[in-house]
């Protein structure tokens, strides 16, 4: 199949997703939008930027255009689908499938103070620090923004 069938083909599996008002969609569910989001869901537990997106398409037969990539990552986040953040000293937004299996109050980042490894803690321990921040002090937690900072186990071990 060449590039040209392939693209032709791309644009006709385009689908509607309609959002509150439905004279207007919320988004268009397209083959570029499937292969953005099956890549991150591949990807597991760990997180991704934009440019790393971008290289990936760009070694494939079937590339995806830096605009539609960020165009999809924004959307994506908007509804839920990607947790977005910022994590200082990395440079440029990161971007993670949001498991549904996952409770958002058992996610937290851990982030290498020396290595600048960043780890992605699902931990069933969670629940209860957020539960006793709201309930004690009467304040909801922003998983999605919310970074400990510390040492990983081996820079830990090598001092």
């Amino acid at each position: 199949m060449t590039i040209v069938n392939k693209y032709d083909k791309l644009k006709q599996s385009t689908e509607l997703v309609w959002g509150n008002n439905m004279n207007r969609p919320l988004s268009y569910n397209t083959k570029q939008r499937e292969i953005i989001l099956e890549y991150i869901v591949s990807l597991g537990n760990t997180h991704v930027r934009a440019a790393q997106i971008v290289s990936h398409f760009g070694n494939k037969e079937l590339s995806v255009g830096r605009t539609t990539i960020y165009r999809n990552l924004e959307k994506l986040a908007q509804e839920g689908k990607l947790r977005k953040y910022n994590v200082e000293g990395i440079s440029g937004v990161c971007y993670q499938h949001v498991d549904d299996t996952v409770s958002e109050h058992k996610r937290l980042l851990l982030k290498c103070e020396d290595c600048g490894e960043l780890i992605h803690l699902n931990c069933d321990a969670l629940a209860e620090i957020h539960r006793h921040i709201y309930q004690d002090h009467t304040f909801k937690v922003n998983t999605a923004k919310t970074v400990f900072y510390g040492k990983c186990e081996a820079c830990f071990n090598s001092n």
